[in-house]
């Protein structure tokens, strides 16, 4: 017992003592916690005192900066202000003086008014006549001399003009075509499809002929075999239907079934590689001319223009040189070349439906590009490009004059002998229906004409009036690309025998 309660003691004593130096540890810790929280508020206080000051030191600065700024501004007011005064100022006493100098001039008027009705009537009793006597007189007595003077006025203002002109138009077509040279593919009505032999020949035409026609049904073209060696022609005003039918014979005889079912199949596979074809034609045309926001419907119909020739010409390749010769055109005269562009690669649109639409192919095109969303300037460009709609617009000009250049220059166009003989007898023949006109000679394929007057009744300056007179004549009476030089030529010949 005495052992338990010394032991209970003993406990009870140190559990005393550990409670004493656990109640010491606590309030160390607690005295540095607050030291520490002290320490930590002073620092806040000092750094949200320097911020405080930062923030004070720059709104007086920017605040200085401002005042400076509108002191600047009121300084510069102030001296246009004063300027403006003084302008007044000069203003008003320039009115002041315009109106003095105003009524001087009236008076002077008066006074000069005067004077020539006293001069009038004293040079009317010098002269014995009256004022319209004397005005009937001179004008009789000058007509001639102004009519010789006008003559020869007009004969040196035509020729410096025309050579003042000839030069400017060389150098924008010259720069034109320089930078602007495109290959052109010469095309017909009709197609050649070689065979691998003449057995194919009957093969192609079938049993009672069911495959020759099962073939032109479908393709709507005519399909000619003759006695041409190893070849058969498929002929068609339609270019888009006769390149499908090329197509569709040449799978038939690689494929060598040649049957009606067969024949149906081959087409519809044609049909949609030449669609697909005219598709990538049309955009490709409309990137390399670099246009934007076309119509798809525009664009599906410009690829249809690469199966479509005109005079040998194919007319997407010469859509294409008309767009980028009117836009260098348009440079050159320092004007915004994306209107003549765009309607120069429009300008034959209408060719690859005028089969299918009556009228003539400038006005199809015009309505066409109108309804698909063109607007007005491109749709007259369109529809006066051959003169069958008047000229109102510089890109309708510039579009005339690329399509002229594209079609008329060397290799452009191929023209049969019939129609190339009779514009060069229309040309003579209109020449040669002017009096005094003895000989007419058509030269340079019908690019100038050479007359030759009588020298008794056409003198040197009617030479100059028949020249002009005949140059309007054939711009209002023929069609022709680029061009015509007229040249009148006179010559007096005096032959005297010696003897």
């Amino acid at each position: 017992m005495i052992g338990i309660v010394v032991g209970f003691l003993s406990r009870k004593y140190m559990s005393e003592i550990r409670v004493a130096t656990a109640e010491k540890t606590v309030k160390t810790i607690l005295a540095d916690a607050q030291r520490e929280v002290e320490s930590i508020k002073r620092e806040a206080e000092v750094e949200a005192k320097d911020k405080i000051f930062a923030a004070r030191t720059d709104a007086e600065r920017e605040l200085k900066s401002r005042r400076s700024d509108l002191q600047r501004l009121e300084r510069r007011l102030m001296q246009r202000e004063e300027s403006l005064e003084a302008k007044e100022a000069e203003s008003v006493k320039r009115d002041k003086r315009y109106s003095s100098r105003e009524e001087h001039l009236k008076s002077q008027e008066s006074k000069l008014a005067k004077a020539a009705t006293e001069q009038k009537h004293i040079l009317e009793k010098v002269a014995r006549m009256t004022s319209q006597e004397a005005k009937d007189y001179l004008v009789q007595s000058l007509k001639d001399e102004v009519k010789v003077e006008s003559a020869l006025f007009i004969k040196e203002e035509e020729a410096r003009a025309r050579e003042e002109a000839e030069k400017r138009a060389r150098k924008i077509i010259s720069l034109a075509i320089q930078r602007c040279a495109s290959e052109h593919v010469a095309e017909t009505t009709v197609s050649v499809v070689p065979l691998p032999s003449d057995d194919m020949k009957g093969r192609i035409i079938g049993r009672e002929g069911r495959n020759i026609r099962t073939f032109e049904n479908l393709t709507g073209i005519n399909l000619i075999i003759d006695d041409t060696p190893e070849a058969v022609i498929l002929s068609s005003f339609d270019p888009v239907r006769r390149e499908i039918a090329r197509l569709t014979l040449e799978k038939l005889i690689l494929d060598g079934r040649i049957q009606p079912a067969r024949i149906e199949e081959m087409y519809e596979k044609s049909k949609a590689e030449v669609e697909n074809e005219i598709r990538e034609a049309g955009e490709e045309a409309v990137f390399e001319a670099g246009i934007h926001n076309l119509n798809k419907e525009l664009v599906r119909v410009m690829g249809r223009l690469k199966f479509r020739t005109s005079y040998g010409q194919n007319v997407l390749i010469h859509s294409l040189e008309v767009a980028h010769l009117a836009s260098i055109m348009a440079s050159e005269l320092g004007i915004d070349a994306k209107v003549p562009k765009r309607a120069g690669l429009l300008h034959d649109i209408g060719k690859a439906i005028d089969h299918e639409v009556e009228g003539s192919h400038a006005l199809i095109g015009a309505e066409l590009a109108k309804r698909l969303g063109e607007g007005n300037v491109i749709s007259h460009a369109i529809e006066a490009h051959h003169g069958e709609v008047e000229v109102k617009t510089i890109d309708a000009v510039l579009v005339q004059a690329a399509d002229a250049v594209s079609a008329a220059r060397p290799g452009a166009r191929r023209e049969t002998l019939e129609s190339y003989i009779k514009r060069l007898e229309k040309l003579e023949t209109l020449a040669d229906s002017f009096p005094g006109v003895e000989k007419v000679y058509a030269m340079q394929a019908g690019r100038e004409i050479r007359i030759m007057v009588q020298a008794d009744s056409v003198d040197d300056l009617q030479s100059v009036t028949l020249a002009r007179d005949i140059a309007k004549e054939i711009e209002e009476q023929l069609d022709y690309p680029g061009q015509i030089k007229i040249t009148v030529i006179r010559e007096t010949r005096v032959v005297e025998y010696a003897k």
